[in-house]
């Protein structure tokens, strides 16, 4: 990769596909399938195990540095879940590479010599010693080169001190078997990477490859492995109490409305029964106040019937009056008449008398 290139690659890794407002060279967002989740983590195993002999090759999904540095954006506003895919592509990755060190462990067992289990018990110890060795001086030359001397002195005098053990542990290894047998080279699988380790190893050897990019490359996908499998642990332990904690809110409004529609219920019943005496209550009033009424009409109109027959009794009388006074009136003029009809008739009587006198 030329200068202009790295520095490309570490603009895009800053800055992302935003840059100077032009778009990625894949035309795509971090978030489409075919963009690899691992690496926007940066675990993908086809990065971590490249030019060692493992090398996977190039991944079948994209990698673009820029979509990686949208993506650390992103996630700190939104959790987006990649954790959950990486877990479950380094999961894979882990099974096979398990599944190879179980397939050369029994290829061993089938090549090489049976041990009895004391001459076992020996050859682990001194395999153990020596990957104790391998992986101090690998620590060793680490701290060297970042400039830790003390450190460094340190950790080779731990080195001297499991040479001893380990060569005594190679005596007794030796003192167990026969010398034919001691010089066939018995190798075992490392746990870790699954390359074969031999007996007779020599100290830089073991360094080499507990400090070689393949041994160490597998630590980190291993540890990347246990970290996303935390950290998605925790959040289904978050997720879980979030739903119990939902539930459990969801249940107190579930009773509350409960507990609300008992006392609508009970309410709607009062008010039921409220309403219910009222109208018994308006309808006596109405039936008291109808015969009230009933009863003041019967009594008005008895009243005005009693009126009208005082009326009508007056009027007679009146009437009665009226014509007994007309009867007087009448008897009198009928009197004044027959009086003064005596008188004329007297009157005459005396002047016809003078007359004939």
């Amino acid at each position: 990769m030329s200068a202009h290139e790295q520095m490309r690659a570490m603009l895009d890794q800053l800055m992302g596909t935003g840059r100077d407002g032009e778009n990625n060279k894949f035309k795509v967002h971090f978030t489409d399938p075919r963009v690899c989740k691992s690496f926007l983590l940066a675990c993908c195993p086809h990065d971590i195990l490249a030019a060692t002999r493992m090398d996977l090759g190039e991944c079948p999904k994209l990698h673009d540095l820029a979509l990686r540095a949208d993506f650390e954006n992103a996630s700190l506003k939104k959790d987006y879940f990649y954790d959950v895919d990486a877990m479950e592509h380094l999961q894979n990755f882990i099974n096979e590479c398990d599944r190879r060190t179980e397939q050369a462990k029994r290829r061993l067992a089938d090549t090489q010599e049976e041990l009895s289990a004391e001459v076992a018990a020996k050859l682990n110890k001194v395999h153990e010693l020596a990957e104790q060795i391998g992986k101090k001086l690998a620590q060793a030359e680490k701290q060297g080169a970042e400039g830790n001397v003390e450190e460094s002195m340190k950790t080779l005098e731990e080195v001297e001190e499991f040479r001893k053990q380990k060569s005594m542990a190679e005596q007794e290894y030796r003192n167990s078997m026969p010398a034919s047998s001691y010089q066939q080279q018995k190798l075992r699988v490392c746990e870790v990477c699954s390359a074969y380790l031999g007996i007779h190893d020599n100290d830089r050897r073991l360094a080499d490859h507990f400090g070689g990019k393949l041994h160490l490359g597998f630590i980190t996908i291993r540890e990347k492995l246990e970290e996303l499998k935390a950290a998605v642990s925790e959040k289904r332990q978050k997720g879980r109490m979030e739903r119990d904690r939902d539930y459990a809110k969801d249940e107190r409004s579930r009773e509350w409305n409960r507990s609300f529609s008992e006392r609508e219920r009970s309410r709607s019943r009062e008010r039921a029964a409220r309403r219910h005496r009222s109208r018994s209550n308006s309808r006596n009033r109405h039936r008291h106040r109808s015969r009230s009424r009933s009863t003041e009409r019967r009594k008005h109109k008895h009243h005005r019937r009693s009126r009208s027959k005082e009326r009508h009794r007056s009027r007679e009388t009146e009437r009665r009056h009226r014509r007994d006074r007309s009867r007087e009136k009448s008897k009198e003029k009928t009197k004044r008449s027959d009086s003064r009809e005596r008188r004329h008739s007297t009157s005459n009587d005396k002047e016809g008398s003078n007359h004939e006198d």
